[in-house]
């Protein structure tokens, strides 16, 4: 079964493009032109991935994200203009997956596609149980879900594989880039801020105080790591 993907942009040729581009990869899909019209499909259709322009008519692309985030956990790939560092950070704290700046190469954003698409869907290895419990944690791998204490946690694609890494590999410790080259699939040409972010956004969702991590720990000048 194709894939279906919402494409959000206002510029008629890019979007135009981007709709052929992908269809020729068999994806299904379906385009916004303004944030009202992708909050409101976002919402009301079902969509395996959503490519989202931040500079959107009516609602901006980072207030569509972040409303999204309150009701789905579909991957969000953001698109941000050159320069835009600070949007980059915003769009990643609202819970989008990964970002590409204008001008991309439609070749690395497909590659994104898959990566991500292939992430969500990987089963976990038959020869281990798909339930991981530990200190309170209970992790399906297949359902792709957390609970802690009895309470269910709404984690985003790639905070999910963060923490599935981290979680099966205890206290082992990944240098940043590492953890680009592991969750992403690519280089980010030492952005490592965006798995600062979404460490950021883990601790906040699992730890009892993210200033006082008890799980997701820091080696200062090293990396990040599980301790049980």
């Amino acid at each position: 079964m194709s894939k279906k993907l919402l494409v959000v942009d206002d510029e008629p040729v890019l979007l135009k493009g981007l709709k052929y581009s992908l269809e020729q990869e068999n994806y299904e899909i379906d385009t916004a032109v303004d944030g009202e019209e992708a909050y409101d499909k976002a919402i009301n259709e079902t969509y395996d991935l959503i490519i989202l322009d931040l500079m959107l008519p009516k609602m901006n692309g980072l207030e569509v994200c972040k409303k999204i985030r309150e009701k789905s956990m579909v991957p969000i790939i953001i698109l941000t203009a050159k320069g835009e560092d600070s949007s980059k950070v915003l769009g990643l704290e609202y819970g989008a997956d990964d970002y590409l700046t204008k001008p991309f190469n439609v070749l690395e954003l497909k590659a994104r596609i898959k990566a991500i698409l292939r992430r969500v869907n990987v089963e976990a290895p038959k020869q281990h149980s798909n339930i991981i419990e530990m200190s309170g944690f209970k992790i399906n791998t297949l359902g792709r879900k957390i609970d802690i204490a009895g309470e269910s946690i709404a984690l985003t694609a790639k905070e999910f594989d963060l923490l599935l890494l981290l979680v099966t590999n205890k206290e082992k410790i990944y240098s940043r880039e590492e953890l680009l080259e592991i969750i992403w699939g690519y280089e980010y040409f030492g952005d490592v801020r965006t798995v600062d972010v979404h460490i950021r956004r883990l601790r906040e969702k699992i730890e009892e105080n993210s200033s006082q991590p008890r799980y997701i720990l820091t080696k200062w000048g090293v990396g990040y790591y599980f301790k049980d």
